[in-house]
């Protein structure tokens, strides 16, 4: 991920998440540039999210709930559940209990 000195002027039009299969994570673009990722380990019933980073000239934005909460939906939507072993993501878990029912309890997760 290369970085800009761009700044977020746009509307929520300009930002989208959407999930990157072949790379096994989900993008945050912003104006058509990929500022932000989650990178995830897909199961057959679960998706384990193991890291969320954001350009560091973009943190501090929202962006980062942003992306989480497009993961969550689209993980919600696709009938799956979600090990959150990202600590930003547990954390926005924690902090908005109405996606704490896709957390998936007791999962051993291996590096």
């Amino acid at each position: 991920m290369e970085d800009s000195d761009r700044d977020p002027k746009g509307s929520a039009e300009n930002i989208a998440v959407r999930d990157n299969p072949g790379e096994s994570r989900y993008e945050l673009v912003l104006d058509e540039q990929v500022v932000g990722e989650i990178t995830y380990r897909l199961t057959p019933d679960h998706m384990v999210l193991i890291h969320t980073e954001v350009l560091p000239s973009l943190e501090n934005k929202g962006l980062g709930a942003r992306l989480v909460v497009g993961a969550l939906d689209d993980i919600r939507a696709r009938g799956l559940r979600v090990v959150p072993f990202c600590p930003f993501v547990r954390s926005y878990i924690r902090s908005h209990p109405d996606y704490a029912d896709l957390v998936v309890r007791d999962v051993k997760v291996s590096d």
